[in-house]
């Protein structure tokens, strides 16, 4: 359990470089994808006390949160689908100047749907679903492990 929480400590610590060392801000989503791994580290925490197999499906329940929330928002990344009008750029034919103008003062400055940074053609979030989804199959192994 420790390994797979330090997984999501590593991941968050690495989320929190890129925005506060790399400045790249975060949008929307990718805070979102954050909440699950605060979970994570939270119940490695708690592991160090009371270490139960509810504890790790908890934790694997979490990994697979952060995953899912990273798939979504790496289709939004790619156009598969639209997302949140929140974050993501909306269509503007038919608008009227002033519904395109009241849009894009209320956009935010970070968009979910570009990709700020990506390694081997996939984004922090491709890069989180997948990583996490590593962490969800640790979680498992702790969960299984005999007591």
């Amino acid at each position: 359990m420790l390994l797979a929480a330090s997984g999501s400590l590593a991941l968050m610590l690495g989320a929190f470089g890129f925005q506060y060392i790399g400045g790249l801000p975060p949008c929307a989503m990718c805070i979102w994808q954050r909440y699950p791994h605060v979970v994570a580290i939270a119940l490695g925490l708690i592991a160090l006390r009371f270490s139960t197999a509810a504890l790790a499906w908890l934790g694997a329940l979490a990994a697979l949160t952060t995953a899912a929330i990273g798939a979504y928002h790496t289709g939004v990344e790619r156009d598969w689908w639209e997302g949140p009008t929140t974050c993501s750029s909306g269509p503007i034919g038919g608008m009227s100047t002033d519904d395109l103008f009241d849009q894009i003062m209320a956009a935010p400055l970070v968009r979910c749907d570009e990709v700020p940074w990506e390694m081997f053609s996939l984004s922090m979030a491709s890069w989180n679903m997948i990583l996490s989804l590593v962490l969800m199959g640790l979680w498992i192994a702790a969960a299984r492990r005999p007591a």
